[in-house]
């Protein structure tokens, strides 16, 4: 069995986690012909007597695996509207933040040496009220939002046009998540129902089947491309919380693991699939390997005696910011196997090549085979040959067809 590892903090700079409500990556695509990622981190700093609600937006370093220390500051400008949560356009052009008003559209501009941020008016996003939970779909094609009043809104995207409008789709929500292929939406109520919805006509589809002792937590689809997955963490009776895995196809649970053996705050899936992050009440969070379902790193203590409020995986390296409203954000690189780029694959392919090429040579030089004759200028005419062949009897190599009478 895989033992799980434990690592260090990554020091963050300096006055970043005090009022630090939420954070997410944002990964543009820059430079010619759109081939470099640039790697971005949008945080929401609430308001204090001194300063106003903030958007910071921060550029991060892969080789260091930190945040830059100066990042670019953007007030929000409405009284009130502290920032709750983010979600961030799959173009990393735009994103949506949540706020204790409701919601908000920024326009991400890149400039010469900076950023700079233009709010756009959306009356129907500023007028939902106070969010729990909002996602795009992975095709960017869709967002969706989940109120504090347990009100569903699924729009269009970017036309904004309403697909799903449920006002009581849940007593209040508790977590949401959206499938690979963009087709189905779960979403978990504060009571621990748990709902799909398909996406493609906007309708429902069922309610996830659970016991009287049994409440559904928090929720992720699977992205790893292969046969799809439904994980949820599951509080039974007496407190004990399990992940459970459903099968797409059938709806019907494949089976249950208790992984972080204590209250779970909430659960996040890595964009490529392979890993789950769920965080506890205390401040501890783990990753687990989702092939094997084993813990492969654990982070203790990070959100000291506070609950873990949103883990975010980097899209591009092992590193998770973890938040936490006491603590704010915290920058964690991961102690699980590195993923092979794509220059490590090409010079193995390059130095087999070279293996290969090097034992079909000693083979021919050292082989003793038939087709080792002399070719081009070194061959002998074949009247010679013949000669020889005449010469050397039956030890000859090649046989005069001379000695055999003509076909009749």
């Amino acid at each position: 069995m895989a033992t799980a590892k434990e690592s260090q903090i990554v020091a963050a700079p300096e006055g970043k986690k005090k009022e630090v409500t939420c954070s997410a990556w944002i990964r543009r695509k820059e430079g010619k012909n759109n081939s470099d990622n640039k790697l971005l981190v949008v945080m929401g700093r609430s308001a204090t007597a001194v300063t106003p609600a903030l958007l910071e937006l921060y550029t991060f370093d892969p080789k260091t695996s930190s945040l830059s220390s100066d990042p670019w500051k953007f007030v929000i400008g409405e009284e009130g509207a502290n920032p709750t949560g983010f979600a961030v356009h799959p173009s990393g052009d735009e994103f949506v933040c949540a706020t204790t008003k409701g919601c908000k559209l920024y326009k991400l501009v890149p400039q010469e040496f900076a950023y700079h941020l233009i709010a756009k008016d959306e009356p129907r996003l500023e007028s939902v009220g106070r969010q729990k939970c909002l996602a795009f779909s992975t095709d960017g094609s869709k967002l969706a939002i989940g109120g504090e009043d347990g009100h569903l809104r699924v729009f269009h995207w970017p036309s904004l046009d309403t697909l799903i409008d449920e006002p009581k789709a849940h007593k209040s929500f508790k977590d949401m998540d959206i499938s690979l292929d963009s087709e189905l939406l779960v979403s978990t109520s504060i009571d621990g129902s748990a709902r799909l919805w398909k996406l493609t006509d906007g309708t429902p589809l069922m309610n996830l089947d659970r016991s009287a002792e049994e409440k559904i937590q928090c929720c992720r689809f699977s992205r790893d491309g292969m046969k799809p997955f439904l994980f949820c963490t599951v509080e039974k009776s007496g407190g004990n919380v399990v992940t459970v895995v459903w099968d797409m196809a059938t709806w019907k649970r494949l089976g249950f693991k208790r992984l972080l053996r204590k209250p779970i705050s909430v659960l996040s899936v890595s964009l490529d699939g392979k890993y789950l992050a769920l965080g506890s009440n205390d401040g501890d969070f783990c990753v687990v390997n989702v092939k094997k379902m084993e813990v492969q790193h654990w982070s203790r203590k990070v959100h000291l005696g506070a609950s873990v409020s949103a883990i975010h995986f980097c899209p591009t390296e092992r590193v998770v910011i973890s938040n936490s409203d006491k603590w704010g954000a915290e920058v964690t690189k991961l102690t699980v196997p590195g993923d092979w780029k794509v220059w490590q694959a090409m010079l193995v392919l390059l130095g087999l090549f070279f293996v290969s090429a090097l034992a079909m040579y000693f083979f021919y030089r050292t082989s003793d085979s038939f087709w080792n004759f002399p070719m081009g200028k070194n061959q002998l005419p074949a009247w010679k040959l013949q000669e020889q062949s005449h010469i050397q009897g039956s030890g000859s190599m090649f046989i005069d067809d001379s000695e055999f009478p003509d076909e009749l």
